[in-house]
């Protein structure tokens, strides 16, 4: 929805100063997300850290006109730029600042009186101590197949987050689903104001934040809150507290308590077995199946049952989606671990609620391992705790038969426990660790490990068998006892400033993989680098087609975007939908858009590069029969490419296009230039200088007269990741960022930081004698005794077949490796007579210290073509160093 901003003022009460007259449509608290500047509404927030007053001038020389703040903020720059987009009318009259005492109570009340307008909506409000994201997406899965579901982002159940998600709801708007996080009381009364939920669930009460409050029942009694004006209300009423204070509250909707212990309860669960529920609701009998086997899971599930079958899910419909949920990313994750161990990280919060939700699963697991007899079929390197075993079925009856990790069936691993400080708790750190020795006690476990000085101050209170403290995680790395583990089942628990992440690191198998790195950090720094050389009012167009020249295309645009780039470019527009799919709002821009892929582009929200009559007359089209109008599309001009593009000079044999391009977009509607630009041919060479001149001129020329044409602003851009550098003078409004964002200058002057490290491992060593062949068709003879070295990569990973038989080679262990024999489709040979090494070890394919500028002169080919020619079988890795 569109809000005029004096309605904005209004609904605020905001005293209003400046007169531009614009539309909101996006709020925005974090300068970094910006995506739609002319549309967006920023709230300068306050912070213990931050104050959001101290982006406005940024804000607003990127574009941004509207702001709420709580004081009057001069725009006027301190010295003006040549050009820059602030000059003209005085800020004023171009912005509008709307003071208010508080800022984020101006946000709150603001996404308040949005929710106002969609007074007959079912929303669900959920709160509780653990879960909430579970149940969201859960709940949002069950119901997307029928229902036009608007949820809360990741975890956005904050003060700030709340907000923000309740004003995603919109006219196509089914159901909503929200989440409520609190912290301290007095929190749940604006956000209960906020979301004001028809239906109410509390998924569980346990520890978190008890610090903050006297009591349980306190805390209870806070988030119930939520729950004063639904219609109905979900909840555990095997609770005794839950139950006790929904009685105290004096609830006039409708109570739907699940219970596995009351069979009068509105959901009563009467029977369990792994996944299975068995249940009966307001009379009806039921039953359903999840892929998950661990009682956090069942108790999840149960709760978005309740809320599905009073929204309307038939048993039916219940029983046939929920064999088909998803897990939700970052819950207990199983690695295969090195000396046969198993290990299941929790490091998502910790907590005694979601200590005891893990334990329940680590004896799950263990159980499983006790009672084995077989190999399950279908077992990766790697698990997801919540997919089941593919088939499900054996592969084989041999009684020695073992598991993953090692361990022989029949036969119960040792169970350990790696568990740091735990805080938030709201006890006293005797009576907290007390409490988790009993737990451990009554879970069996064997063996724990305590990092952090508290939980090592307290190591009396544990009576486990085997027991060892650090002081911190780096102390335990260092220690022996990593190394001793052995045939163990271990579970990570840990805060996150312990940073358990290192500890799955050192404990996990490796595996023989070829992956691709991608340094997100290194993409950010020569995102950077180039940003140096652009003026402030200069806005930067990134190119993320072709998967993001193999990086990924998906976590590069969510990189890019949180880094406040104005614009992604994607080749066609599917890969657009895939980003819009993956939750990526920012501006994309399609530059090869195809006649049958304008509903798509409508559908998702994607700017079309136009490039000639008849694809713009197709588009026209489309719009109109779609009821479109003003449509952004980015208008290409040739100005000596030769490739794509309208002619901007006559020839003999062609005519200047310019004319009846402006004539043909002002007698209609449907679609609007947003940009003109052009390609330069040679703008990483000087030889090609006074061609470039050329085509600048030419362009500067035909851009003006389609912009003459127009009220409205039309961005101009010609400069590539070349051009930035070589032409700083032609930056004009955008420059279009390509080969340079990936690490590789195309004009080889600027050392850029490397993004993408394609690597693998040797999987076998073999001594080969003088004159023996290697691989197909015996291309390559040795001519010495030789070790070879076998890498699971191959042509149809991407690796050129022109560099077997010593037409290049990759590192082994830092050292030359000479590809030998002919490259096979997924395994290459390399040797590796006079290098250091053994099976495992890592080889580099390309990267940082073997650049795919290297590779691809091997080659005769462009670095292009190497990068996008990683196949996508091959693992990408993210990483980003802090």
């Amino acid at each position: 929805m569109n809000y005029p901003i004096e309605k904005i003022a209004t609904l605020i009460g905001a005293r209003r100063i400046g007169s531009a007259e614009t539309k909101v449509r996006w709020l925005l608290t974090d300068s970094r997300s910006l995506c739609f500047p002319e549309e967006t509404l920023f709230f300068a927030l306050r912070s213990n850290r931050n104050d959001g007053h101290n982006y406005v001038k940024e804000l607003y020389q990127r574009g941004v006109r509207n702001f709420v703040v709580d004081h009057p903020i001069d725009l006027s720059p301190s010295s003006p730029v040549p050009g820059d987009i602030s000059a003209g009318p005085a800020p004023s009259q171009q912005a509008n600042l709307l003071v208010v005492p508080n800022t984020l109570e101006a946000l709150q009340r603001l996404a308040e009186r949005h929710r106002d307008e969609f007074h007959n909506l079912p929303i669900v409000g959920i709160t509780g101590s653990n879960g909430k994201t579970m149940v969201k997406e859960w709940l949002y899965q069950l119901l997307l197949p029928s229902q036009k579901i608007v949820r809360s982002p990741r975890s956005y159940n904050s003060q700030i987050g709340v907000p923000l998600s309740v004003w995603l709801l919109n006219e196509q708007t089914q159901v909503g689903i929200f989440e409520a996080g609190i912290s301290q009381p007095g929190e749940m009364e604006a956000l209960s104001d906020i979301i004001q939920p028809t239906i109410g669930v509390l998924t569980t009460l346990g520890q978190a934040h008890q610090e903050n409050f006297r009591s349980m029942e306190e805390k209870c009694m806070e988030k119930l809150i939520l729950m004063r004006h639904t219609k109905a209300m979900v909840y555990p009423s095997d609770n005794d507290i839950v139950s006790r204070c929904v009685r105290r509250m004096d609830y006039q909707g409708e109570k739907i308590g699940w219970s596995r212990t009351n069979a009068y309860a509105p959901l009563y669960i009467s029977h369990e077995h792994e996944g299975t529920v068995n249940y009966t609701f307001r009379g009806t009998d039921g039953s359903f199946t999840i892929p998950f086997i661990d009682q956090a899971s069942r108790d999840n599930a149960i709760t978005c049952a309740a809320i599905a079958l009073h929204l309307g899910l038939t048993p039916q419909q219940l029983q046939q989606r929920m064999a088909h949920i998803e897990p939700v990313a970052m819950r207990l994750e199983v690695k295969q671990g090195q000396r046969g161990c198993t290990l299941i990280n929790d490091s998502y919060n910790n907590d005694v609620n979601s200590l005891d939700i893990a334990l329940d699963f680590l004896n799950r697991r263990a159980s499983d391992h006790a009672s084995s007899t077989t190999i399950p079929s279908g077992i990766a390197a790697s698990l997801s705790l919540s997919r089941p075993v593919p088939g499900g079925t054996s592969a084989g009856t041999s009684t020695a038969a073992t598991v993953p990790g090692g361990f022989a069936a029949g036969v119960p691993p040792k169970k350990t426990l790696i568990l740091s400080d735990i805080y938030q708790s709201g006890l006293a750190a005797p009576a907290l660790y007390a409490q988790v020795s009993t737990l451990l006690t009554q879970r069996g476990i064997d063996k724990l490990i305590g990092i952090g000085p508290q939980i090592s101050a307290q190591a009396d209170a544990f009576a486990v068998p085997e027991k060892h403290f650090f002081p911190s995680t780096d102390a335990f790395l260092a220690s022996p006892v990593p190394r001793q583990l052995q045939g163990e089942l271990i579970l990570l628990k840990g805060a996150r400033s312990f940073a358990f992440d290192h500890i799955t690191e050192q404990l996990e198998q490796r595996v023989h993989e070829t992956i691709l790195e991608v340094d997100l950090g290194a993409l950010v720094s020569n995102l950077n680098h180039y940003r140096s050389f652009l003026k402030p009012q200069t806005k930067l167009v990134c190119m993320i087609k072709a998967d993001a020249y193999g990086a990924g295309a998906i976590e590069v645009a969510r990189t890019l975007q949180d880094h406040r780039v104005d614009y992604l470019a994607v080749a066609v527009a599917d890969e657009g939908m895939l980003l819009r799919k993956a939750g990526v709002t920012a501006n994309i821009m399609v530059m090869n858009p195809e006649m049958t892929s304008f509903k798509t582009l409508f559908d998702y929200d994607l700017e079309p590069e136009v490039y000639s009559f008849r694809l713009l007359d197709a588009l026209i089209a489309a719009a109109r029969k779609e009821g479109i109008t003003a449509w952004p599309v980015h208008i290409k001009l040739d100005t000596g490419m030769h490739r794509l593009g309208f002619n901007v000079e006559a020839s003999s044999q062609e005519t200047d296009e310019i004319d009846q391009l402006v004539d043909r977009l002002l007698h209609q509607q449907a679609v609007i230039p947003r940009s003109v630009f052009s390609h330069f041919v040679g703008a990483d060479s000087d030889q090609f200088d006074t061609f470039s001149q050329q085509q600048f001129e030419c362009f500067d020329k035909a851009s003006q007269r389609l912009q003459a044409a127009f009220s409205h602003k039309i961005l101009r851009h010609i400069d590539n990741s070349a051009g930035i550098e070589h032409f700083p003078e032609r930056q004009l409004d955008m420059c279009r960022l390509g080969l340079g964002l990936y690490g590789i200058d195309p004009r080889e002057e600027t050392t850029l930081s490397c993004v993408s490290t394609l690597k693998t491992t040797i999987l076998q060593l073999r001594h080969v004698k003088a004159g023996d062949s290697i691989g197909y068709s015996r291309r390559t003879v040795l001519t010495r005794d030789s070790l070879i070295a076998a890498i699971p990569i191959g042509y149809a990973d991407g690796l050129d077949r022109h560099l077997g038989n010593r037409g290049g080679y990759c590192l082994v262990n830092g050292k030359k490796a000479d590809y030998v024999g002919n490259i096979c489709m997924d395994v290459a040979m390399v040797d590796v007579t006079d290098i250091s090494c053994q099976e495992g070890d890592t080889v580099e394919i390309f990267g940082r210290n073997l650049p795919v500028s290297l590779l691809s002169q091997k080659l005769d080919t462009i670095p292009y073509e190497v990068l996008t020619g990683v196949s996508d079988r091959v693992k990408r890795v993210y990483f980003q160093d802090q």
